[in-house]
């Protein structure tokens, strides 16, 4: 993989439009410390993680706002991202100091008053004309560190922005745009055992078949400390030197050809850990999903005439734990072996800890809600200390389905951690002469029973908040051969429905016995996270437009409110001078609609926009509230 060199700030402005209505004077810029970050989770001040705490459990201890006065909510303000820019804003923002900062799609970020709305400074990157990202031109969020802050771009670059002014202090090409390499998640701050703060971020692509890598940065400088190659067999970089390969050296769980050597898709192996991360300064582990191998074509990764449950295909669709220091990959637990689906692994894996009924012991666990419909439960601290590496997953405590109608597999095999697949849910090949195989029906379909959006943990209720949808895929295979820059995939789908009444699904699942508390229904598909809080409620958005709150214990909708196009963004909730405010991101967009069959069909009448929206209680309820 080749590396770029980092450019100076006067060549990386040059590449950007750098739009600064105002800036904070220097002197008032307050930094984000280590400690600010790692209490994130404790103060409802501020926002200053990707997950509301390096847990990523989306839980604010916040209420002022309840269900007793939820019903009272209004809008504040609401600020336009502008222009004709408007595609998916699937962002979730961060604050400091009464400053929002916030991505918006094509790579912009906007520094906004966070009590009037007023746009303090933008940065809009100038993107070349051959960037490549497969869902969608969206940004997922940003990090915080120091006076600086931090996103990626779809032209496989990270950028550290002076937060005063909006400036490029640092930007930093990590791959080539050109043969698939982007950036859509949002950076992770994390401080390793011997006290260094390092920025860590992914990268996207698998669709087009690139090595999927995870990074670490210094941030004030942008330099690489290390770099994970996620497909086994591949060498990592530590201090730009060689390090240690990704499990085998020789790739066992890939197959071979004729000749001996190792297949195309090996080369092409996808893997991407292209969301944000959690991070567990116990064990100075950084834990993160790894996404789909490459390509999507279960075949051409499977030795010819051998059964595809041989070749799994490591390390792809399943949770990664990584040494914060080193980047080794120090344990690992595969969701979906050698993934015929693109099941992917990347939405959000989440730390908590609960209490064994049987022991009575406390038990440091992490949960996943996966694309493939199941939730599973692991032992974190087992998996930060080599258990289930490789591919051994003796820590896995339990998995159960959070979607109806999964036909690809019975259940998890709690003994070997693997799925208990069904025959026939892999698409043949196809026949001599032909274009394309049989098509088989799967469900969930490759957009999966949850995605990317991320879940929410509320250590109140003890409940695990996901936001999914019922829906399933006609699916077959397809001829191909990689070509650089072009889709790698193999397969061809269309999506359908499984009900008439709805497709989305929220629902309340209980991370130690599985059994669902409740369930919300949308029509149209959910693409929106979701977030708790103290005073009881669960804050997620709708396809068709509306900002939603429903009560955490009950699932009872208290209050919404129309935003005039779809929400496929990620809440956060704050306090300033005394007062407690509601913020997302509106405008319709991601994967869903660009994928037709009957989903974009379904969302063909919801339009397109791009704004922030923030919600408090009037004075009045505020002084209702605080008796």
């Amino acid at each position: 993989m080749t590396r770029f060199p980092a450019m100076n700030a006067v060549a990386a402005a040059s590449a950007a439009l750098m739009l600064g209505l105002a800036s904070l004077p220097a002197a008032a810029v307050k930094p984000v410390s280590w400690n600010d970050i790692a209490n994130d989770d404790k103060t409802g001040q501020d926002v200053l993680n990707y997950g509301l705490g390096l847990k990523t459990q989306r839980h604010s201890p916040l209420k002022q706002i309840n269900a007793r006065n939820v019903d009272q909510l209004v809008p504040a303000w609401s600020f336009s991202f502008g222009g004709e820019k408007q595609r998916g804003q699937e962002a979730q923002a961060l604050v400091h100091d009464g400053v929002i900062y916030v991505t918006s799609s094509y790579s912009r970020f906007h520094a906004l008053d966070a009590k009037t709305g007023k746009q303090i400074w933008m940065y809009e990157h100038r993107l070349p004309d051959d960037i490549r990202p497969c869902c969608d031109v969206v940004n997922r969020g940003a990090a915080i560190y120091g006076d600086k802050v931090f996103f990626g771009t779809l032209d496989a670059r990270m950028i550290a922005l002076d937060r005063a002014t909006g400036k490029v202090v640092w930007n930093e090409k990590f791959a080539d745009h050109k043969v698939g390499y982007t950036m859509t998640g949002a950076p992770t701050v994390v401080k390793e055992k011997n006290g260094r703060v390092l920025l860590v971020h992914g990268s996207s692509g698998d669709e087009f078949g690139v090595v999927g890598y995870l990074y670490a940065r210094d941030p004030d400088t942008g330099e690489e400390v290390w770099a994970r190659p996620f497909v086994e067999g591949h060498t990592g970089r530590l201090n730009g030197k060689d390090s240690m390969t990704t499990g085998d050296a020789k790739a066992p769980s890939w197959p071979r050809d004729k000749d001996g050597n190792l297949v195309e898709a090996w080369h092409h192996g996808g893997g991407a850990p292209w969301q944000s991360a959690a991070f567990d300064p116990e064990t100075n582990t950084i834990v993160i999903g790894a996404g789909n191998p490459a390509p999507w074509n279960t075949w051409k990764r499977t030795k010819e005439g051998d059964d595809p449950k041989n070749w799994d295909s490591l390390f792809t669709s399943g949770q990664a734990y990584v040494d914060a220091t080193t980047g080794e990959l120090k344990g690992f637990y595969q969701h979906t072996p050698n993934d015929a689906w693109d099941f992917s692994g990347n939405n959000s894996v989440v730390l908590f800890d609960y209490k064994d009924p049987k022991t009575g012991k406390q038990v440091k666990a992490s949960a996943h809600a996966d694309r493939n419909g199941f939730f599973y439960v692991t032992d974190r601290e087992k998996l930060a200390t080599g258990a289930g590496y490789p591919n051994k997953p003796t820590a896995l405590i339990g998995a159960w389905p959070f979607v109806d109608g999964i036909t690809w597999a019975t259940g998890i095999d709690l003994k070997t951690g693997r799925p208990n697949e069904v025959a026939g849910q892999r698409p043949p090949l196809p026949t001599a002469g032909a274009d394309k195989g049989k098509a088989v029906f799967v469900s969930p379909p490759f957009l999966g029973g949850t995605n990317w959006m991320p879940m929410s943990y509320s250590p109140d209720t003890g409940l695990f908040y996901i936001p999914g949808n019922h829906w399933a895929m006609d699916y077959w295979t397809e001829n191909l051969t990689y070509k650089a820059g072009s889709a790698y995939l193999g397969q061809g789908f269309r999506i359908k429905r499984l009900y008439d009444d709805h497709v989305g699904t929220l629902r309340a699942i209980n991370p130690v016995t599985g059994k669902i508390a409740w369930e919300h229904k949308e029509k149209f598909p959910l693409w929106a996270g979701t977030l708790t809080t103290a005073g009881g409620l669960l804050v997620t958005g709708t396809s068709d437009g509306y900002i939603k709150i429903l009560d955490a214990k009950t699932g009872k909708e208290l209050w919404k409110f129309q935003t005039g196009s779809g929400v496929v963004s990620v809440p956060i909730t704050w306090e300033q001078d005394g007062e407690q405010y509601i913020g997302l991101s509106s405008g319709y967009g991601g994967a869903v609609p660009l994928w037709g069959g009957d989903m974009a069909e379904l969302t063909r009448q919801v339009t397109q926009g791009g704004s922030y929206w923030v919600f408090k209680l009037p004075r009045a309820a505020q002084k209702v509230a605080a008796k």
